[in-house]
């Protein structure tokens, strides 16, 4: 793999040290200058988005990184084992390369949370708890989840909720100088509305369909079995009925059944022959990392 793709956690190390949101003003500051397109569009030029597609990178960021801030806040930190942190990147970004789009750096995080979720930000921060890593017992589940979220970044799915939503109508070009005040309550209200599509309500259905088979045709690409996601929605409904649904994949996702059945019949489309699970790589750096023994 091109160690190149893969983020230092130092990139991570900045965002865990932002404790309030006078951290990330300086960052929106950096990102945005007040004559770009997204400027433009942020400070009323137009009401609302037309399309995803007329967010730069630069402003999907500011939005991704403002929202991976209040989720920590929200879900946990990142769980201190930088082997772990750098294995669940390397498998991130190996799915990364061969998904829709690959053009864009991706930072993977294992946050300490009993919580069996997973989610992505918009500019490619993608999340992973600790409760979720738990129930998987291979690279390929792993790489199967990991490409799921990759699907939502890759298709835009936060920033077209953000579009539907009307969160930006209104709203000013963002600097640390305008987000003040009323300006800075509004971008704050714009993330707390998209973190609770996000975490709560869950996105629609037809995105969360759409980004299954994504991590489908990304998983196969990547030389891991295509059925590891089937397999990890299988044991997930096994826990179902007395696992936490409040801001899980439960609670956010839709019904396992149908997720499984879509899925399943479109598995014959991959043939598995020749693909990889991995299970003792996967002991290796996860088992140990909570504290069980490694199997082989």
């Amino acid at each position: 793999m091109n160690k190149l793709r893969l983020l230092p956690l130092v990139a991570l190390s900045c965002l865990v040290a932002a404790q309030a949101h006078a951290g990330w003003q300086d960052t929106l500051n950096n990102l945005m200058k007040s004559d770009s397109k997204e400027g433009k569009i942020l400070s009323g030029a137009t009401q609302v988005l037309s399309s995803s597609q007329e967010m730069t990178y630069q402003t999907e960021c500011t939005v991704g990184e403002s929202l991976a801030l209040d989720s920590m806040q929200r879900f946990g930190k990142p769980v201190q084992n930088e082997a772990l942190q750098k294995y669940v990147n390397l498998v991130g970004n190996a799915v990364a390369r061969n998904s829709r789009r690959s053009t864009i750096p991706y930072r993977f995080v294992v946050l300490d949370s009993p919580v069996q979720n997973a989610f992505a930000a918009p500019g490619g921060i993608v999340f992973i708890s600790r409760g979720l890593l738990d129930v998987l017992d291979n690279e390929a589940e792993l790489a199967g989840v990991l490409a799921h979220e990759v699907g939502h970044v890759a298709e835009k799915h936060a920033l077209k909720s953000i579009r539907r939503a009307q969160f930006l109508q209104g709203a000013s070009a963002i600097t640390a100088a305008t987000m003040k005040g009323s300006k800075g309550q509004q971008f704050e209200s714009m993330v707390g509305d998209l973190q609770n599509t996000l975490f709560d309500k869950g996105l629609d259905q037809g995105m969360e369909y759409e980004a299954d088979q994504a991590a489908l045709e990304t998983t196969y690409r990547t030389g891991y079995d295509p059925g590891a996601l089937v397999s990890v929605l299988q044991k997930l409904k096994k826990q179902e009925a007395t696992a936490a649904k409040n801001g899980s994949w439960f609670s956010t996702h839709p019904p396992l059944d149908e997720r499984i059945a879509r899925l399943s019949a479109q598995l014959a489309k991959y043939p598995s022959a020749g693909s990889v699970k991995l299970p003792a790589r996967f002991a290796k750096y996860v088992k140990p990392a909570k504290g069980g023994k490694a199997s082989k």
